[in-house]
């Protein structure tokens, strides 16, 4: 009974890519629309994986200014915290730690996404409640745990800074909240990883995969990862609960706001434990796993996932093929020229 679950699931995620691709295409046909990144072909073929386009159509003078800010630690009231302190481009796009470190030393309540193909998800934050990447920033900058700042007193700093104030002017026409907020969106929608060697499969290199690389990849469709796992980031396109065969949160401390998911924000009975789906891509380099940080290890991660999500107790060999797919997913950063 639970296979039948598993393989409905599996149906029910290809009929919404196609849905998502008849969509795409009516967009595609109307005048000039803003860019969306779900505007894109999520599953050429017939794979339920896209490859990550090498570039998106993005302003490089407000990447630039994004990138500043990105790396600027007076978005903190103290001035010891940056964007990157976080989302460390040099690793994964995350900090390794199970929570990350915000002013005064104090622990975010969960652990840090990646930024990288962040542009991808249809929602942002583990509970989705930031439709957009501008509505994102809101978050760090205002959490108590994390930059500790706001606004007002953001814009104070910078407005002293008057190299920095011009710049902002000659691009934005002045220096304003939703100014800054663009400047690293826009920067945040250039932090593409394109080129890993699964993308070069799927374009056609026949070579790009070992035998076991393609058979773990054979694998994680058998067993119904890509019911979850798809689209062009191989996941961060849709919700499921955290639980769906058997009860993943048992005691008190599961009990905690930061694991009430969706419910946190909706208030609804039903999202209680249901998170926004992860994307796999370099999911190698952004460990440790899960909305809290609690599994140390892409093994532990996998074996967790049939357990709950499947509910199948997926033998280690499979487990270890598996994990060698999850390798191809790493692909490259390269900054967008500015």
């Amino acid at each position: 009974m639970k296979r039948q679950v598993v393989l409905l699931l599996i149906a029910g995620a290809v009929a919404a890519l196609a849905l998502w691709q008849a969509a795409a295409a009516l967009l595609v046909a109307e005048p000039p629309a803003p860019f969306h990144p779900l505007s894109f072909d999520l599953a050429p073929g017939s794979e339920p994986i896209s490859p990550i386009p090498r570039s998106l159509p993005l302003d490089a003078r407000k990447i630039a200014l994004g990138k500043r800010l990105f790396h600027d630690k007076r978005l903190s009231r103290d001035n010891s915290i940056a964007c990157a302190s976080c989302h460390d481009l040099r690793a994964g796009g995350v900090d390794g730690r199970q929570r990350s470190l915000g002013v005064g030393g104090q622990l975010a309540d969960l652990n840090a996404p990646t930024v990288f193909n962040s542009v991808f998800n249809f929602r942002q934050f583990w509970d989705g409640r930031a439709a957009t990447l501008e509505e994102q920033i809101d978050g760090p900058v205002y959490h108590p745990n994390e930059m500790a700042s706001n606004w007002p007193e953001i814009l104070a700093k910078l407005s002293d800074d008057r190299e920095f104030a011009t710049a902002f002017r000659d691009v934005y026409g002045g220096l304003k909240a939703e100014h800054l907020k663009n400047a690293i969106a826009e920067f945040e929608r250039s932090l593409l990883t394109p080129g890993s060697r699964f993308d070069r499969h799927l374009q056609g290199e026949r070579d790009a995969l070992t035998r076991d690389e393609m058979q773990g990849y054979q694998l994680f469709k058998s067993y119904g990862c890509v019911a979850c796992h798809q689209g062009v980031n191989v996941g961060g396109n849709l919700y499921q609960r955290l639980g769906v065969m058997s009860a993943f949160f048992r005691d008190e401390a599961h009990a905690a706001t930061a694991n009430r998911g969706r419910a946190a924000v909706t208030g609804k009975t039903e999202d209680l434990h249901v998170f926004k789906v992860p994307g796999l891509r370099n999911v190698a380099l952004t460990g440790p796993y899960f909305h809290d940080g609690s599994v140390p290890t892409l093994e532990e991660a996998v074996l967790i996932m049939g357990r709950y999500q499947l509910g199948v107790v997926i033998p280690s060999r499979d487990v270890g093929l598996i994990i060698r797919f999850l390798h191809t997913l790493t692909g490259e950063y390269r900054e967008t020229p500015t």
